[in-house]
């Protein structure tokens, strides 16, 4: 599945998927949802977590710029100056009702 279509449209992201399906998701709550090791963290060898954040809400941030990443993935940027998570398309998919 891969997106046809990526626009910013006020305080969302719209997808338009190959499929035909459209997708929106707040660009907070996907600021939330970012999968990057600054956000979620990361495991030494036995498991332990390693830095990370207990931010669960982002208000007002927005997102400002994305590029297309290789064929499996999006880069957002936020207004906050994160920019280090890959949304795969899978993972987008996934954040549906987000």
């Amino acid at each position: 599945m891969n997106p046809t279509r990526l626009e910013l449209i006020g305080t969302e992201v719209a997808i338009v998927w190959n499929d035909g399906t459209e997708q929106y998701i707040s660009m907070e709550k996907l600021r939330a949802a970012s999968p990057s090791a600054e956000n979620t963290g990361e495991r030494d060898l036995v498991g332990n977590k390693i830095g990370g954040t207990d931010q669960k809400t982002f208000p007002g941030v927005t997102v400002k710029d994305w590029r297309i990443i290789g064929g499996y993935a999006v880069q957002f940027d936020f207004s906050d100056g994160h920019n280090t998570g890959l949304y795969t398309y899978e993972y987008l998919r996934a954040l549906e009702g987000v």
